[in-house]
């Protein structure tokens, strides 16, 4: 199965995209206008949707988005924004157990309370330490053992009305071995975490220079 990378630096002067990049609601439903329509329920997970809104210091601010199957770019408003576009299956392919890579992701950092706090089942938000501490079992999880970790506290993901989303991001960057490539290829394709719908969740790897 064949994985796109395609991403979007937005036109500063486009309003289409500086109003989509100010409402989660809107940008999740911009990226979802791009996929194939007629995916029925779950259309997000089936397409192997993920995102992410970023910026690096080579590009700037730019839209990541991920997906199994071809994305229809001619759906974008006219002068929205460059596009690259790259496929990830050889990079998915050729990972291997003791490789070391960098990696960045900006997570939905939140845990649900358990029976025995006085708020069971409230979902709530983890920044700093706890946050973490979050990364790092959900590191293990997927497969890596870090071994540095960079983490940068993020606004609030949201939506605007009075009943629009709201999730607590943080950014982790850094450098980690993979000890399960499977369970790393898995992560990437599928995303960490919650909030996956409103940008969060995406694993970014690449390989160490040798």
């Amino acid at each position: 199965m064949t994985t796109w990378l395609t991403r979007i630096v937005p036109e500063p002067r486009s309003r289409a995209a500086q109003r989509d990049l100010r409402d989660a609601e809107a940008l999740h439903k911009r990226v979802m206008s791009l996929v194939p329509d007629g995916l029925g329920d779950q259309a997000r997970a089936k397409a192997g949707v993920l995102y992410r809104y970023d910026e690096t210091g080579t590009v700037g601010p730019h839209l990541l988005i991920q997906t199994g199957m071809p994305i229809d770019t001619t759906r974008l408003p006219q002068q929205y924004g460059s596009l690259a576009v790259r496929d990830l299956t050889p990079l998915l392919d050729a990972l291997h157990t003791d490789m070391g890579i960098r990696y960045r992701i900006i997570a939905n950092t939140a845990k649900r309370l358990g029976r025995n706090s006085d708020r069971p089942g409230k979902l709530v938000s983890l920044r700093g330490p706890e946050a973490d501490q979050w990364w790092h079992a959900r590191a293990e999880g997927s497969g890596l053992i870090l071994k540095t970790l960079i983490s940068t506290s993020l606004p609030d993901v949201r939506s605007k009305g009075k009943d629009g989303v709201r999730h607590a991001a943080t950014r982790f960057d850094g450098i980690a071995l993979i000890k399960d490539p499977e369970l790393v290829r898995q992560a990437v394709l599928k995303g960490i975490g919650r909030g996956k719908a409103y940008g969060c969740g995406l694993l970014s790897i690449a390989p160490l220079a040798t």
